[in-house]
């Protein structure tokens, strides 16, 4: 199999646009998930989605065989053998087989990072999609402070024991999002360390959680996504819910300084509930190289069967951006001015998480 041609993250030819995000980016007109102050409002769906993996399959593949050669809406057989509504099998399987030829012969872009943006569009977004519209039900607000065409820093709490809230992010920013942003986001250490996952995080858009690899990404205008409580976080017992952890040492003030971008901060509900950590088998979470073995009401008793999450209801917020860009980039080495940024973005987090538990009626329900 030949290898795939790496190419720059920004590059110079591109119009000074972000490379693919033309044909990922959802208009405005498209319906958004909202949640008007109260979680039990209505959302709204989309009334389509864009499915640019597939165009670019068919950009890159060339003309498909087609008897009339008319691809455009009108009369003929194909006309009416689409008037069912069903999907056109002839034209998915030639997109297949064109995806599975430009796989075979390299013949695929990812970036500096190794960013496969085609695959992660064409089959790990519509898995994560379907968990997102009908196993969590998310309802994310606040998206138009994400910008639309710069970087920024997406700071957010994190719970669950594991990371669904940081896919369900991405799908939110990626679908429901007036652009289409996608969420790069950073891991630690053990995702890339461990098989099959660090290369699955890489081929996604997920890069090491590093202020270097951090810098590189926001001065690029990606949306860089961070979870400071790290597997405190995600990893604490489930009587400690939604009560936010140390942030570290605000290694992310830092670099979205040094960047001049705006911290977004982050609210997730209904993370908690998905997997409530009991307990810890520490010796064998050493013995595997865990952070943390947990015990659940399902897990390791139910086998496989207690690794699905259970349906809780789901809603993100977006907070109003935090500019750092007055504080200048040498500022990112006063300790003082690093905390203070640090704490403000936290108490937001955590304010905004307070009015929507208060808001919730129910776990399951909303």
């Amino acid at each position: 199999m030949a290898d795939a041609r790496v190419i720059p993250l920004h590059p110079e030819d591109d119009g000074g646009g972000r490379a693919g995000a033309g044909s990922q980016g959802r208009s405005a007109g498209d319906g958004r998930s909202a949640m008007s102050g109260a979680p039990g409002s209505a959302r709204e769906r989309p009334a389509a989605r864009d499915d640019s993996a597939r165009d670019a399959a068919a950009g890159d593949s060339g003309a498909r065989d087609d008897d009339d050669g008319d691809h455009g809406a009108g009369g003929g057989e194909d006309a009416e053998e689409g008037t069912d509504g069903g999907p056109d099998w002839h034209e998915t399987l030639a997109d297949l087989t064109a995806f599975a030829r430009r796989r075979l012969l390299g013949q695929y872009r990812v970036d500096e990072f190794g960013f496969d943006r085609e695959l992660t569009e064409r089959f790990f977004l519509p898995l994560l999609r379907t968990v997102y519209d009908n196993w969590f039900r998310v309802e994310a607000v606040g998206l138009h402070n994400v910008p639309h065409d710069s970087g920024a820093l997406v700071v957010a709490n994190h719970s669950g024991t594991l990371p669904w809230d940081a896919l369900m992010t991405t799908v939110a920013l990626h679908d429901y999002h007036p652009t289409g942003r996608q969420l790069r986001m950073l891991g630690a250490d053990v995702v890339f360390g461990t098989p099959l996952v660090g290369a699955l995080a890489r081929k996604t858009g997920q890069t090491l959680a590093c202020n270097p690899d951090a810098e590189r990404l926001l001065r690029g205008g990606e949306i860089v996504g961070v979870w400071p409580e790290g597997f405190k976080g995600i990893g604490k017992p489930f009587r400690d819910r939604y009560k936010l952890q140390r942030f570290g040492r605000g290694g992310f003030v830092s670099a979205a300084m040094r960047s001049g971008v705006p911290i977004v901060p982050c609210s997730i509900v209904g993370a908690e509930e998905i997997y409530p950590k009991i307990g810890d088998i520490r010796p064998l979470a050493r013995l595997l190289g865990l952070p943390y073995f947990p015990v659940t009401p399902f897990f390791p008793h139910l086998g496989p069967l207690g690794t699905v999450p259970l349906p809780s209801k789901w809603y993100i917020e977006f907070g109003e951006p935090i500019d750092t860009a007055e504080h200048g980039p040498e500022a990112a080495e006063d300790p003082m001015v690093v905390f203070n940024i640090s704490d403000q973005v936290r108490e937001t987090i955590q304010e905004t998480i307070y009015r929507l538990l208060a808001q919730r009626r129910t776990v399951f329900f909303g």
